[in-house]
Order: C-alpha cells, then structure tokens, then sequence
C-alpha cells in the first residue's frame, strides 16, 4: 500500500483524537494528500475508512518499552520505505532515529511534538528519579540535533515552539473540533443532574486525588457527583482512588469514545481540570479544558497564569488552587448554587471556542504547511 503522506506512530492508537480524528482525517479531506496511517495495535489494516485514511497496522505492540523502540522503529522504516511516500510524518520521540534515516533516504520528514518530553521525563512514575535528570537532557540534545534535520517540526503547543528552530515550526494546537460537542438536543443545563466530568488520563499530578476529595466534601444535600472517563496510570492508582473518602460519588466509566465523551459532557454542570503546577503543565494548553468550553460547560481550572488569561478572558469559569480539596470542593457548590451565571460561564466558554480555540484554524495551517512541502507531482487533485 503506497500513499504520498505517510503517519507514523508505535505510542498511540489508530483512533487518536490529534493524530487519526483532526490531523489525518483534515488531510485527506483537503484533497491534496493519499493519507497513510501506520500504527502497532495488532488491529488488522484497514482500507479506505470512512475518514479517507488507510491504516496499517505492522504488528502486535510489543510488550515492553524496549521493544516497542527498537522492534517497533523497525517496523516502522520498513513500512513506510515499502510506501515511498513525499513526507513522513511522526508523532512519538522514539521515531527520532527513524525520521533521521527517512530524511538520509530522501523523504521529507515532519517531527510532531505533542509536550515538552524533556519536562514530561521528569515526572514519569517509571523511570528511576536518578535517571530522569540525564535522560531528560539527553532527549532534549537528541530533539535540538535532529530539529536541524527535519523539514518541520509541528508543536502542539506555543511553550513547546520555543525549543526548535522558529524557521521550520509551525504550531498546530490540540483545539477541539466545532461539531463534536455540539449535540442535536441537549439536555437544558438546568434540568442536568448535579455532576462534574473529568475526561481524561487520570494519575496523582493531574489532580485525581483532589477531584475525589472534593466532591465527597460537597454538602451530602446537593448529590453531587464526579463523572471519571479515562484510564488510571499507573493501574493500581484506582486501588489507592477508591479507598479515599468520596469515591462512593463518584461514577467511573473507564475510556469512553468521542461520542461517548460528548454523552458525558452534555449530561454535567461543569469540567474539571485541576492539574498540579509541575512544569510541564503550568505552560501547556489542555485539551479537555477547551473540550468542556465547546460542550458549552463552565470550567474549574487550576489558577495558572496561562489558565488564568484564558478563563478570565473567556469569562467561562472558575480558577482554584488545584492541590486544595475544599478549594474545588466550595467551586463546584457555587456552580450549583448558581445555575443561571453557570449556564452563562458555559455559552461564553463555547463562544470562545466558536471564535478563537478551535481546530478549524489549527487544520488550515497544518494544510499550509504541507502544501509548502508536497511536490506538485505528488499532490492530489481535489475532486
């Protein structure tokens, strides 16, 4: 299977939101690309979707992360020399080696970089704490060398940008789409039971504890729960969760899908985000927080100086501190307490995304920037 676009990733799965859902899917759509999608699920391949993207799937993921980088890298670069496409497009740090041999081989090669990864190493749970500072800087001197290389690197976020070379990125924001969110016939937020959603990865520094501690402190007399979509890292994390005092409010419904997400969102009277200030989150620009805003949902979010400039401006929630259980706890009683300003807080979130914080900006200039790199013989005539 050949295709003049090809999508690399051994990390994430097929049905990726940024990865398979906006940027993919976007691609195709504008007509100037066959797109081919190359993952490791053990998933079979997949024809012609109803997305336009081919998938390939190059085998079961290995079962350790060893494997995964040097079975899995392998796989990859046989795969997508096999497809010879005009552009290789990579989403994981440990395709570095690979997008480096792609380019030695004559392929144009874009780096997508989804967070800071030298920040984010120095809070994995699962490398060693001496460790993380070395590797930490190794990655980052192994990013800046192959920048050089590259003919693009795509952040998702502006933070990130700063580390690559300002004449070869552009960034592409994780915004949400303008249709996912917006269901048919809403339930009227004043007639929502009184729950909050949290819809994501869920460990210690994202605030799972907080969020569990608050809602059993919200007055028995309100019924308040916590709707939890998502998965725990590390797994037993859910073990410890449900020993702590307010689990019994909460609703857990493990990973959703996008429509199942939209069902939980549109069915709730706010969006949590409650993420501790490590460094990798005090810059970033969270998904969920702009999902809860086009759900038309007022946010709690942790009072970041970033978070803070965008929920004022917006005028569409609550700023707390994140690691203050009563704190988010006294935040979800006003929300309410309030229904009507709440009701508000959401439909100006929502206007926000409609203006500014939405994908559709963010596809036109990924669109862009491959027109720039597609040779005009390898561009696809739009139908």
């Amino acid at each position: 299977m050949s295709a003049n676009v090809c999508i690399l990733t051994t990390v994430h799965p097929r049905s990726d939101t940024r990865i398979f859902v906006k940027e993919a899917t976007a691609l195709a759509a504008d007509g100037t690309s066959e797109v081919l999608m190359l993952v490791q699920d053990g998933l079979g391949s997949v024809r012609d979707s109803a997305h336009g993207v081919n998938v390939v799937d190059v085998g079961w993921p290995p079962r350790n992360r060893l494997a995964r980088m040097t079975l899995g890298s392998w796989r990859m670069w046989r795969n997508v020399r096999a497809a010879q496409p005009a552009v290789a497009h990579f989403h994981d740090p440990e395709l570095i080696p690979v997008g480096l041999a792609l380019k030695l081989s004559g392929v144009r090669v874009i780096y997508d970089v989804h967070e800071d990864v030298p920040a984010q190493i120095l809070d994995k749970y699962w490398i060693p704490v001496r460790l993380r500072q070395p590797i930490a800087w190794a990655v980052g001197a192994l990013e800046w060398v192959a920048a050089r290389f590259f003919d693009a690197i795509v952040p998702a976020e502006p933070k990130v940008a700063e580390r690559f070379p300002a004449c070869k990125t552009v960034v592409v924001q994780n915004f949400p789409l303008l249709t996912e969110f917006a269901t048919a016939n809403p339930l009227p937020y004043a007639d929502r039971p009184p729950a909050f959603a949290y819809v994501g990865g869920m460990t210690v520094l994202r605030g799972a504890r907080e969020m569990i501690q608050a809602v059993g402190l919200v007055p028995e007399t309100s019924k308040c729960r916590v709707e939890l979509a998502g998965g725990f890292a590390p797994a037993d994390l859910q073990d410890e969760l449900e020993q702590v005092f307010g689990w019994a409010r909460v609703r857990f419904h493990g990973w959703a899908s996008r429509s199942d997400v939209a069902k939980i969102l549109g069915g709730v009277r706010g969006g949590l985000v409650v993420l501790h200030p490590i460094r990798n989150y005090l810059d970033a620009y969270p998904v969920k927080m702009f999902e809860y805003m086009a759900a038309g949902l007022p946010v709690i979010a942790s009072d970041f100086p970033l978070w803070r400039k965008i929920i004022e401006g917006a005028g569409c929630g609550l700023l707390v501190n994140p690691r203050d259980p009563k704190a988010i706890a006294d935040a979800m009683q006003w929300i309410l307490s309030n229904p009507d300003q709440a009701r508000t807080m959401g439909e100006r979130g929502r206007r926000a995304v409609e203006e500014t914080y939405n994908w559709d900006h963010e596809a036109r200039k990924l669109i862009r920037l491959y027109e720039t790199l597609l040779p005009n013989d390898h561009r696809v005539s739009q139908q």
